[in-house]
């Protein structure tokens, strides 16, 4: 995410200039670090026991650094998992609606077999069923990605590769709903061995 040092107008000059306000000038990278260490933490431990204090410090930033950047911390947190996502379960566009699935299933696989992966979405798993109020902040995150895949099924039915009567919302979340069986019931997570059958099994409900 790329910022823009803030410039505040103090008023015209006689030229008709407008002048920066005096101050320490704003570091151009210190979105990406705190976004980087709030991940990073989400990624460890989850949203409840991550704090700001430590966000900052992994940071190296202050905090007031962070809050004026985000006003709260489930701001952070919501920013931070919506990049977290992007990052680790991209929605390709390949050009082939077949390949996209291929590379979103076999990501997101990929992902909830490392160690911070299956640690991050049991932690959400827990964490959402615990308190209403952190389901929301991670339905939040999680919106962005979720339109995203259904832009992926979109473009599959322009191209008529997807049928257009298919349930996109519906679609969209099957793998994610596959995830959360597994962790609810203590059970393995996919392999990425297995992905060409899953792929192969969502194609013949959806395709054209």
């Amino acid at each position: 995410m790329e910022t823009i040092a803030a410039v505040v107008a103090e008023g015209p000059t006689a030229s008709g200039a407008v002048r920066r306000k005096r101050g320490r000038p704003r570091d151009p990278e210190a979105d990406h670090r705190i976004l980087a260490a709030a991940s990073a933490l989400l990624l460890e431990r989850g949203f409840d026991t991550m704090t700001v204090d430590e966000v900052a410090s992994r940071a190296r930033v202050g905090k007031a650094t962070v809050y004026r950047r985000w006003a709260k911390k489930e701001d952070l947190a919501v920013a931070a998992m919506s990049q977290l996502y992007k990052v680790q379960m991209p929605i390709p566009d390949t050009g082939s609606f077949r390949e996209d699935v291929r590379q979103s299933y076999r990501d997101t696989i990929r992902f909830a077999n490392s160690p911070a992966g299956a640690a991050f979405l049991r932690a959400t798993v827990v964490e959402c069923a615990r308190d209403p109020r952190i389901a929301a902040l991670y339905r939040t995150a999680s919106a962005e990605i979720t339109v995203s895949a259904a832009q992926m099924y979109q473009r599959g039915i322009e191209r008529g590769e997807v049928r257009a009567d298919v349930n996109v919302e519906f679609a969209s979340t099957l793998l994610g709903g596959v995830l959360a069986h597994r962790i609810i019931s203590a059970e393995p997570m996919p392999s990425e061995d297995e992905v060409e059958d899953m792929v192969a099994f969502l194609l013949r409900a959806v395709e054209a």
